[in-house]
C-alpha cells in the first residue's frame, strides 16, 4: 500500500502561461531540442562527434562502423526522445513526431533477438555483455531508455518503445536477481531503479517494481557484488584499461545498505538517481524504514551538502559529495546533472508527503542551480556550475581548471544538455499535485491545469510575474475542495486574500490551507514580498564564512566582472537595503537585477607582495547583481561571485 495518495498532476493536463518559464519552454522546442537532434547525428561543425544515432545504425547492420562516444553514449538518444516526448504531451507537432518515432523504429531494428539492447556491446564486446555493470553503464542506459518509453507512450499513445524496453527489461529480470544461477547485482550508475517504478505505474506489472526492489534492497550488502565482479575480471578496469585492485564502494553509494547510509557519498548524480528511486520504491510499497532512509540521506544533502544555489557535488574528483560544510566555491564541481536529479529527488518526496522543506529546495534549484547549465541562447551548455571564477586561475590552476567562463557547444560526454530540455519540457508536471480532498500548489509558474475531483473535472489557474514579483493570482474552479498555497521559507510575511477579503489560514507543513466550496469566478491572491536579502551560511561552512549571498525572492544573485570590473574579491557590501530590484531585460526579458553600493578595497599602487595596512583603504562604489543562473552570457565575463565580504 502506498504511503500517500498524492500524485502530481499529468503533464498533458497542465498549460504553462508564464512569462518566465514559457520563454524556457519555447528554447526547449526552437532550440535545444532541434540542436540536439543535430549534435546526436553529428552535424554540427566545430563541435566533437556525438555517433550517438550512427551506434544505432552500426547496431542494426545499417552501416558498417565501430562504436563512438563513451560507453554510455545510447543514453542521449534516450533523453532527446524524453524531451521529445514532454514536448509533445503539450504541444503537438507531426513533424517531431514522424522523426521520432524514425528513431524508435531504428532502436528496434538494433535490438537483438533475445532483448538485448546497448549499442557498445553490441558493437564492440559482444562477449562480454553484463559482465560489468560496475562501470560500463549497461543498466543505466536501459533506465533512461525506458524513462523514455514510459513517457513516449504517455504522450502518443504509441507502445512500440514501450514493447521494445519491456523487451530489454524482461531479459535483465531473467539475467538479475536473487536466484540461484543469477547475478546477484545491481547498476553501477542507478538510473534503472526510478525507470522500473514509471514502468510498473505505465504496465501494471509488479515484477518491474519487485526487479527495482531487489537492486535497492542488494545494494552495499555483503559479499559486496562489484568486488566479486572485478575479480570475475581478473581485475581488468574499463576506463583506463589497467589492473584495478579494488573497488570504490563509496563512489557509487555500494559500500553499506542504503537503509544504513546517513550521508550523501561518492558521485552526485549517481546518488540523486539511487535517492530518487528508493523514494518512489518506498512510496509504492509503502515502506516506511526505507522512506526514512530517503529523509535521512536527504536531510543530509539540504542541510550539509548544498550550495545555496541547489547545486551539489563539492568536488571534482569523482565528481562527488565530499564532506558536511565542506562546499568551496571556486573549485566545486556542482554538475548540472547533479542539480537535475536532486529536482527529480525533491518532487518524489513531495509525491510521498507534502511539506515545503521539499518544495522550497525543488524553486531553488529551477531557478539558480539547473539552468545555469545552459546558455540563455539554448545551444551552449556549461557541465560544471561554480559560484566563484577568476578567470586566469581556470587555465592555469590544476585545482580550478575543470571550470569555464565559457558555455561550450557541445561535448563529448553530453549527458546536461538533454538532461536539461526534458526537465524543461516536463516542467508542468511539477506545479500541481491532488489528493483525495486537497489541490497542493507547489511551484509559482503562470499555468492553467485540471484535475479530477468526485468524478467532475475541476480546472485552476495562476498568473503573475515570479520569480520577479510577488503578486500571484490563483482562479479555483467550482468543487468543494482544499487548495492549499506553499508560503516559502524565504518570505518573512504573506497575505493571503479571498474573493479581496483578507483570510488567515492554518499552516500545515508550509502550507496555507483554504477548504471551501469554490465558485467559479472566485479569485485567491497571495502576496510575498521580495526584499534584497543577504544569505549568510553556517560557520561551519567554511568558504563562506564572513561572507553573504544577495537574494530575492527565490533568486541568487552574483557579481559579474562585465558590470563590476575585476578583482571581485576586493568588495564588501554592508547592509541589504543599499540595494534595490531594477527592471533590465538586456539577459532577460522581464528580469531584475540589483543595484547599488558596496565598498570596494583600493588598487594597489606597487607591484610588492605584501604591505602593512593602514586600516582605512576601501572605497565607496556603483555595483550590480544578477541572477545567478544568467551569469556567463556576456563576451566580456571574466570574473564572477556569489559570495562577498560582509
Amino acid at each position: 500500500m502506498r504511503l500517500a495518495s498524492n500524485e502530481f498532476l499529468p503533464l498533458g493536463s497542465v498549460k504553462i502561461k508564464d512569462g518566465f518559464w514559457s520563454r524556457y519552454q519555447d528554447i526547449a522546442k526552437n532550440k535545444i531540442i532541434p540542436y540536439q537532434w543535430r549534435a546526436i547525428n553529428d552535424q554540427i561543425p566545430g563541435v566533437e562527434p556525438s555517433r550517438a544515432i550512427a551506434n544505432f545504425r552500426v547496431a542494426a547492420g545499417l552501416e558498417e562502423g565501430g562504436f563512438g562516444g563513451m560507453v554510455f553514449q545510447d543514453s542521449d538518444v534516450a533523453k532527446w526522445l524524453e524531451a521529445v516526448a514532454y514536448r509533445l504531451s503539450i504541444d503537438p507537432d507531426e513533424e517531431l513526431e514522424k522523426t521520432a518515432d524514425a528513431v524508435i523504429d531504428l532502436i528496434g531494428q538494433a535490438q537483438e533477438e533475445d532483448g538485448y539492447l546497448d549499442t557498445y556491446f553490441q558493437i564492440e564486446e559482444p562477449d562480454k555483455k553484463f559482465t560489468n555493470l560496475n562501470e560500463c553503464h549497461e543498466l543505466y542506459c536501459a533506465g533512461h531508455m525506458t524513462e523514455a518509453a514510459v513517457a513516449y507512450y504517455e504522450a502518443t499513445g504509441k507502445d512500440k518503445l514501450l514493447s521494445i524496453m519491456r523487451r530489454f527489461v524482461d531479459l535483465i529480470d531473467r539475467k538479475i536477481g536473487p536466484e540461484e544461477g543469477k547475478l546477484h547485482g545491481y547498476p553501477g550508475h542507478p538510473e534503472l531503479e526510478l525507470a522500473l517504478c514509471r514502468l510498473y505505474r505505465a504496465t501494471g506489472e509488479k515484477r518491474y517494481l519487485d526487479l527495482c526492489a531487489y537492486m535497492i534492497n542488494a545494494r552495499g550488502t555483503k559479499p559486496y557484488f562489484f568486488e566479486e565482479e572485478l575479480e570475475k575480471r581478473d581485475h581488468r578496469a574499463f576506463w583506463g584499461g589497467g589492473r584495478q585492485e579494488h573497488v570504490d564502494l563509496k563512489y557509487n553509494q555500494s559500500h553499506l545498505p542504503i537503509r544504513e547510509q546517513k550521508e550523501a557519498v561518492g558521485h552526485a548524480v549517481r546518488a540523486g538517481y539511487l535517492y530518487t528511486g528508493v523514494a518512489d520504491l518506498a512510496a509504492e510499497t509503502g515502506d516506511a524504514e526505507l522512506m526514512q532512509a530517503a529523509e535521512t540521506l536527504w536531510n543530509n544533502v539540504v542541510n550539509r551538502q548544498m550550495y545555496v544555489t541547489g547545486a551539489v557535488g563539492s568536488q571534482v574528483w569523482g565528481e562527488a559529495f565530499s564532506f558536511d560544510y565542506h562546499l568551496p566555491n571556486d573549485s566545486v564541481y556542482g554538475e548540472t546533472c547533479a542539480a537535475i536529479s536532486m529536482v527529480f529527488f525533491a518532487r518524489q518526496m513531495l509525491r510521498s508527503h507534502p511539506d515545503r522543506r521539499y518544495s522550497d529546495v525543488l524553486e531553488r534549484l529551477i531557478y539558480n542551480g539547473t539552468i545555469s547549465g545552459m546558455a540563455l541562447d539554448g545551444e551552449h551548455f556549461f557541465y560544471t556550475n561554480p559560484l566563484a571564477v577568476w578567470e586566469t586561475a581556470t587555465r592555469h590552476a590544476g585545482v580550478t581548471r575543470h571550470i569555464r567562463s565559457k558555455r561550450p557547444g557541445w561535448f563529448g560526454c553530453a549527458c546536461c544538455p538533454p538532461n536539461l530540455a526534458r526537465m524543461i519540457t516536463s516542467l508542468g508536471g511539477y506545479i500541481y499535485s491532488a489528493s483525495a480532498d486537497t489541490l497542493y500548489v507547489h511551484l509559482y509558474i503562470g499555468s492553467e491545469a485540471s484535475f479530477e475531483l468526485d468524478g467532475k473535472t475541476v480546472a485552476i489557474s495562476q498568473s503573475g510575474n515570479y520569480p520577479w514579483d510577488g503578486e500571484l493570482t490563483f482562479k479555483p474552479g467550482a468543487g468543494r475542495y482544499t487548495l492549499a498555497l506553499r508560503i516559502p521559507g524565504w518570505a518573512r510575511s504573506y497575505v493571503l486574500r479571498i474573493n479581496g477579503r483578507e483570510v488567515h489560514p492554518a499552516l500545515e507543513k508550509g502550507y496555507a490551507m483554504l477548504p471551501g466550496t469554490w465558485e467559479d469566478g472566485d479569485t485567491v491572491t497571495l502576496t510575498l514580498p521580495m526584499p534584497v536579502e543577504f544569505t549568510e551560511a553556517n560557520p561551519l561552512l567554511r568558504a563562506d564564512d564572513g561572507r553573504v549571498a544577495l537574494t530575492r525572492g527565490p533568486v541568487v544573485y552574483c557579481f559579474e566582472s562585465a558590470d563590476n570590473g575585476d578583482a571581485l574579491d576586493a568588495l564588501r557590501v554592508v547592509r541589504p537595503s543599499d540595494f534595490e530590484p531594477e527592471t533590465d531585460p538586456s539577459l532577460f526579458p522581464g528580469m531584475t537585477a540589483l543595484t547599488g553600493t558596496a565598498k570596494r578595497r583600493t588598487d594597489w599602487t606597487g607591484d610588492e607582495l605584501y604591505r602593512l595596512s593602514d586600516g582605512d583603504d576601501e572605497k565607496t562604489v556603483p555595483v550590480r547583481a544578477i541572477p545567478y543562473a544568467f551569469w556567463g552570457n556576456r563576451d566580456d565575463t571574466r570574473e564572477m561571485a556569489v559570495w562577498v565580504r560582509k
